[in-house]
């Protein structure tokens, strides 16, 4: 019998992870596979759903049913070796006769990590580094968390042909097509958060929800630094579908913010930068309150800022077959005038995927590719 390669497998196990995007933070997403290594069989699959749940290792171990004496557990992520909100899992791949250890990636988490250099003392076979890019890819909202102590932020734009979000009066529905819509929907289910500026919710009155694809609701952030707006809008009169957060500044009034807070809203007040909410403060809050990942869908301006800010990880540019021609219309970026081309932000590993009658480009910036391109330790 052909034997399966550790990289087909290890495939399997990221296939299993990604059911977890969006429910697990601030853990990261992890898949795991058991496999006979004498018949080439997959035993048991398993990834880690939610926050305080049991580990993708043990939901594997605990679906085999006792077949596991003798068998190889491939893992995504190098199993714990700590008593956190579960118990390590180092301890269930001892104790179930699990013969040998094949993950993606180590744990760079200080606190969890040492879980292969265990299992090896114990005299189980481990190795690691298969199909690693891959799997950092996978796991990239926790090693952003982990290693850099914010949050990965994607930016997505729909835009026309010759580059506009809108037309000068703010009309934006629809550039792109139904498609294309709704794998806005999917990639909003798989983030914890979802950003957009206060001039998007005055011009959209956007519900900023999953109803297209019917997957997990992100948290709704709103940049309103002066807490304009009020709650006649769609994300304040569902606040039961989604956590609602404002981001505003410090000194605002606090018979406004008595109001917001009365309804449900939760207030984060941050300091300024250039008359602005300091993105940089903003990306700490979030870490703060559990979000590994954070999707900036707009405006023009939020997108500059984010992007002048060197916080973009990852770029989803979608494009309708539209051509606006309105010289007010309002741009997919707005920011500060270039010296020449090299200032630009360029994108690698750029794919393009046909989304009905739209185009998606979707790259890595500089930072998201160094992210995902460094070793681990």
């Amino acid at each position: 019998m052909k034997r399966l390669s550790d990289e087909f497998l290890m495939k399997l196990a990221i296939k299993e992870a990604k059911k977890g995007l969006g429910y697990t933070s601030p853990n990261p997403v992890v898949g795991a596979v058991l496999v006979d290594p004498i018949t080439q069989e997959v035993i048991a699959r398993g990834y880690h759903q939610r926050y305080g749940g049991p580990h993708a290792e043990v939901v594997a171990i605990e679906k085999a049913k006792g077949q596991t004496q003798g068998a190889i557990l491939y893992v995504t992520l190098e199993p714990c070796n700590h008593y956190g909100k579960t118990p390590p899992c180092t301890q269930k791949i001892l104790s179930s006769g699990i013969k040998k250890v094949v993950c993606g990636i180590r744990d760079p988490n200080p606190i969890a990590k040492g879980g292969l250099e265990f299992l090896s003392s114990k005299g189980i076979e481990v190795k690691t580094g298969v199909l690693e890019k891959e799997v950092k890819i996978l796991t990239r909202f926790f090693l952003s968390r982990v290693l850099r102590k914010r949050p990965w932020v994607l930016m997505k734009v729909a835009a026309s042909l010759d580059g506009k979000i809108a037309i000068s009066t703010g009309d934006s529905k629809w550039i792109t097509g139904e498609e294309a819509r709704k794998y806005t929907h999917k990639l909003r289910g798989m983030f914890d958060a979802i950003l957009v500026g206060k001039n998007t919710v005055l011009k959209d009155d956007p519900l900023l929800t999953c109803r297209l694809n019917k997957g997990k609701n992100p948290i709704r952030i709103i940049l309103d630094t002066h807490l304009s707006l009020n709650l006649d809008y769609k994300v304040f009169k569902t606040l039961n579908e989604a956590q609602t957060i404002v981001a505003c500044q410090e000194k605002v009034p606090s018979e406004k913010v008595a109001i917001f807070e009365k309804a449900g809203v939760i207030l984060w007040k941050l300091p300024l930068k250039e008359g602005q909410i300091d993105l940089k403060a903003l990306m700490e809050k979030c870490l703060e309150f559990g979000i590994n990942s954070l999707m900036v869908e707009g405006g023009a301006k939020v997108h500059g800022s984010f992007l002048k800010e060197r916080l973009v990880d990852e770029v989803c540019y979608m494009i309708g077959p539209l051509i606006i021609g309105d010289k007010e219309g309002i741009p997919a970026v707005e920011g500060k005038p270039l010296k020449c081309l090299k200032e630009a932000i360029r994108l690698h590993e750029v794919k393009v995927k046909r989304l009905g009658d739209s185009y998606m480009f979707h790259g890595y910036t500089e930072e998201g590719l160094r992210l995902i391109e460094t070793p681990l330790r």
